[in-house]
């Protein structure tokens, strides 16, 4: 048995349990020259469910945690941010702050949701229009924005950071493919407005994607299967979760996908700073009293 197999048997021997639920994966190609425990960890990593980018990122954050202690330990899941390289929100580059405890945050399709919302007292929204009229998605940004002036709610724009910036927005929220469809230009532009900016991660490679922008707060899921878009990855769960916390300590958090108010006791235990919900609020008979219920569970 090579060292790499012995190291990645330890390794799934001392995890199995807490990443239950998913399927093994591919194990990627190893680098040239790569050590026998970044080739264990890609190899336990895989088998524990892990899709290939994060299975190399832990494989190399393994790697890297072994140096910094000196020693292969297979109990100890890497989680701490220097192993993964995360450089965290105290740089001269990020975007400006919010709340570290965004609360209650629905997501909602049109101005009139938000402003219901807004006067519900949801403390943090986002407008997601899915319009495909540009003259249609201005006016609901406007709109938007209008309905939470003297609310106190916090206002994000999902997409659309152009008419976030003109309508005078509190935020714009973007996902992997928004952000990676930016260039360089269009981020500067988007950081030099003084607009805040969440982005949704969906596992570990994507987490330290957002992470190298130092976004305003960065959103975790989906924590649970949800019919509202399709994922790429399959949901996330609440071990993963807290373990995205832990390593994400830094930053505001929010989680996101298929959470209905069943769910905020263990969510809130993870310890993440927000939740974010669209159809426990869309679908409710009664939006403000359902509003009123899931802030009496976060207060």
């Amino acid at each position: 048995m090579s060292s790499a197999t012995a190291l990645a048997q330890a390794i799934v021997a001392a995890h199995a349990a807490r990443w239950q639920g998913f399927a093994a994966q591919p194990t990627p190609p190893s680098p040239a020259h790569a050590s026998s425990i970044y080739q264990g960890a890609l190899a336990a990593c895989s088998q524990l469910g892990f899709i290939a980018a994060d299975a190399q990122c832990l494989a190399q954050a393994w790697e890297r945690q072994s140096t910094r202690l000196g020693q292969f330990d297979a109990t100890l899941w890497p989680a701490d941010g220097r192993d993964f390289g995360v450089q965290g929100r105290a740089r001269a580059d990020a975007f400006p702050a919010c709340p570290a405890q965004l609360g209650l945050y629905a997501v909602l399709p049109d101005a009139a949701w938000v402003a219901r919302m807004a006067r519900a007292g949801v403390p943090t929204l986002q407008l997601r229009c899915k319009s495909e009229d540009a003259a249609v998605v201005a006016q609901e940004v406007r709109a938007a924005v209008a309905a939470v002036q003297g609310t106190g709610a916090r206002l994000f724009i999902n997409d659309h950071w152009r008419q976030a910036i003109a309508a005078g927005a509190y935020g714009v929220h973007l996902g992997q493919e928004d952000l990676d469809a930016l260039s360089a230009a269009e981020l500067a532009a988007l950081r030099a407005s003084g607009l805040r900016l969440g982005l949704s991660t969906h596992g570990y490679a994507e987490m330290l994607r957002a992470d190298a922008v130092a976004p305003s707060y960065i959103a975790l899921g989906a924590v649970f299967p949800t019919t509202l878009k399709k994922m790429a990855t399959a949901p996330q769960g609440l071990a993963r979760l807290a373990a995205y916390v832990q390593l994400l300590a830094g930053y505001p958090l929010v989680a996101i996908g298929g959470i209905g108010a069943e769910q905020f006791g263990a969510i809130r235990a993870t310890g993440v700073g927000s939740i974010a919900v669209v159809r426990a609020l869309v679908q409710a008979p009664e939006p403000e009293q359902q509003a009123a219920a899931l802030l009496r569970l976060l207060a």
